[in-house]
């Protein structure tokens, strides 16, 4: 050991002493004086939020210098928190940023953690009776005539996309009764058959497939439709002025997407441990088809990109959501890819 004069160690000491002082006045140890505070809103439980269930345990969050509250706000009540403030984030679909952008609520995009469409319909077994599941698309939507079917909320992406859908089969979109209902209670109308069938997006179209109680009609990932590619799916939002006013929490946020996608990407075993926790009642078969769902869509560089938002307009128009008059003449300021270099 190194002998140090009395008096210069006790100098040395005081000096560490001070930094130590310093860091926890600054909000704690020095590892955490650079950790910030946010949140961010979910609007459902679904693996399509995979990026923020991976950030969350896999520490990446913590990693990047976040400290993240995570809130559940059903469906566009999500998006709404952000407007109002009561959240700095959400993960919301193009199709809801671009019809507030529509309506004078221009918000800011700055990651998208899915570009394609893992959004599935399925119709009971039961049902189905000569069903060809290789039938061309306009053929197998011919089956929701008629049909009683749930969605997680009425003028959602989910819904937009049974009405997409009913569309091909020349269906009125408008002629199928709608049930908004939660996953739990979507599945249990599902088994004493008030429904009959519905539209979501993974693990629960998966664990009725995977159980034998239903057929598959439509996936958007497999390309059903045509020709929304690339999609802006699943962005993270926020206020414009937000990231004018804490430009490194933003960074960091997208930091932490880009992380999340290439750990998504990496390490899948240790992605299906996560969703096993988070998803106790879903078979391991029905999570590994969930996952391989959502990780196909997960691209990895998450930037948006205008095409994406284009995309989200065109579902938009397709599922009668939005009139052609009110689609948003401009995405200029609607997103940034400056978060996820």
């Amino acid at each position: 050991m190194l002998n140090m004069p009395r008096k210069k160690g006790g100098v040395v000491r005081r000096l560490i002493l001070g930094s130590i002082a310093a860091a926890m006045l600054l909000g704690g140890s020095p590892a955490q004086a650079q950790m910030e505070k946010t949140s961010i809103a979910l609007p459902a439980i679904a693996v399509v939020f995979l990026s923020s269930y991976v950030a969350e345990d896999a520490g990446i969050w913590k990693k990047d210098g976040l400290d993240v509250e995570v809130k559940f706000v059903a469906g566009v009540g999500a998006f709404n928190a952000v407007v109002a403030g009561s959240a700095d984030f959400s993960m919301s679909s193009g199709l809801t940023i671009n019809r507030a952008a529509a309506h004078g609520q221009r918000m800011l995009a700055i990651a998208n953690t899915l570009n394609r469409l893992p959004m599935q319909v399925v119709i009971r077994s039961d049902l189905a009776g000569a069903f060809d599941p290789k039938a061309p698309l306009a053929e197998r939507a011919k089956i929701l005539k008629g049909r009683t079917m749930a969605v997680d909320s009425v003028n959602s992406v989910v819904h937009a996309y049974l009405r997409v859908i009913a569309k091909a089969g020349g269906i009125d979109p408008d002629s199928i009764q709608v049930a908004p209902l939660q996953p739990v209670d979507m599945l249990a109308a599902m088994d004493r058959k008030a429904i009959d069938g519905f539209s979501n997006g993974p693990p629960w179209p998966e664990k009725v497939l995977s159980e034998g109680k239903a057929v598959l009609i439509a996936s958007g990932v497999k390309g059903d439709p045509p020709g929304i590619d690339p999609l802006a799916f699943n962005v993270v939002v926020t206020r414009p002025q937000f990231c004018k006013d804490h430009a490194s929490i933003c960074m960091k946020m997208g930091r932490s997407m880009v992380d999340a996608a290439k750990f998504i990407h990496d390490h899948p075993d240790d992605v299906l441990a996560f969703l096993k926790k988070r998803f106790p009642d879903i078979t391991a078969a029905a999570t590994k088809a969930a996952f391989e769902q959502v990780a196909a869509a997960t691209p990895l560089d998450p930037a948006v990109v205008e095409k994406g938002l284009a995309n989200a307009d065109k579902l938009n128009l397709d599922a009668g959501l939005m009139k052609p008059d009110d689609k948003v003449q401009s995405y200029d300021g609607l997103y940034t890819a400056e978060f996820v270099k």
